[in-house]
């Protein structure tokens, strides 16, 4: 084996450490939300059922959906009202769109924040899944600067960290739809699935 052959096979170690790592920091995630939801007391699932909180459902971690992506930043930000699950509405500045492709279609993604000083990007999104196998008014992505900002304007766009918003889990709880402009029209198999409690017999 020659030094250039030595080379290859050292950076596909380095890739399969790489998603290695990324997996079960994602399975560890999903078993610290886990706990969190049954015993803490900010859980969204109500006190009376905790007891028979079985976990969350998620498709398998799927590396396909983790895309590095450059943040096309709008010069004119505008502002956008959604709809909330209350029949309220928030407003939210559109910051600027992920562009990408799924299943051989392009697609677009707007990324919104609540205040134009905020670091993290808020990016919520339906697809053919929604209603279905996940939430029917959608999943949301939070994109942390320090986690999911690469460098030169381009993020990490993780599908396998999608969750679920808390009226998913109890109608106590108020969260903004998805706006038609974040609509998918292909299925993203990644990241939390709906979410089913026990029901008594």
């Amino acid at each position: 084996m020659d030094s250039k052959d030595f080379s290859t096979l050292e950076e596909y170690s380095r890739i399969v450490m790489r998603l290695s790592e990324w997996r079960e920091r994602l399975e560890r995630e999903r078993k610290q939300k886990n706990w969190f939801f049954a015993v803490n007391a900010r859980s969204p699932i109500p006190p009376e059922k905790r007891d028979d909180f079985n976990g969350l459902d998620y498709y398998p971690p799927n590396p396909d959906y983790r895309i590095e992506l450059k943040l096309h930043e709008y010069e004119e930000k505008k502002t956008l009202k959604m709809a909330t699950t209350s029949g309220e509405e928030q407003e939210y500045i559109r910051w600027g769109e992920f562009q990408f492709k799924l299943d051989g279609k392009e697609h677009r993604l707007h990324a919104y924040k609540r205040d134009p000083k905020e670091q993290r990007l808020f990016v919520p999104f339906r697809d053919a899944t929604s209603g279905k196998e996940t939430y029917g008014a959608g999943r949301y992505l939070d994109l942390e600067p320090k986690r999911h900002y690469i460098n030169e304007g381009k993020w990490i766009l993780d599908f396998n960290e999608s969750y679920n918003p808390f009226c998913a889990y109890n109608k106590a709880y108020t969260c903004p739809l998805t706006p038609p402009e974040n609509w998918l029209d292909s299925s993203v198999r990644a990241g939390e699935k709906k979410y089913a409690p026990q029901t008594e017999h």
